[in-house]
């Protein structure tokens, strides 16, 4: 692209985003990610709305990692907003989160999520997963240019 890579990670667990964000390093999967812990905060940078007003400081990222279980807002309101906002709808959303229940994955799916991944137990599977995620979603995948 050009451009630095950038994803967003909405994780309030602060042991599995360590672990998001070490793994995605490692790989040299982004060359920056912004945290953030509740889906209120999320969709205000994403929205930029309050402190993500500027869109030259905050710009919008390439690929959202999303948790379901979030503080503030849910993570299944926040694909459903990202997916009604025409600047936000293309940008690629992927679930990432510990829950297998079938009414998690429909319900996420019902709101165009672009793919559902539960997160392994074992670091070496949960390495994998993230290294195959970041060269699929950001090298192999085509994307129109936001």
């Amino acid at each position: 692209m050009g451009e630095p890579v950038l994803v967003m990670l909405v994780e309030d667990n602060a042991d599995h985003a360590e672990l998001v964000i070490r793994t995605m390093e490692d790989h040299r999967i982004a060359n920056k990610i912004i945290h953030f812990v509740d889906g209120q905060s999320a969709l205000d940078y994403l929205l930029r709305r309050g402190e993500y007003e500027n869109s030259e400081s905050n710009p919008r990222p390439h690929m959202i990692l999303l948790d379901l279980r979030l503080p503030r807002v849910d993570g299944l309101e926040v694909l459903q907003a990202i997916k009604q906002q025409e600047e936000t709808k293309s940008i690629p959303v992927i679930i990432l989160t510990t829950s297998e229940a079938e009414r998690d994955v429909a319900r996420a799916y019902d709101n165009y999520v672009n793919s559902y991944l539960v997160k392994p137990v074992g670091f070496e599977e949960f390495s994998k997963l993230m290294n195959d995620l970041g060269f699929y979603w950001l090298g192999w995948n085509t994307n129109p240019h936001a």
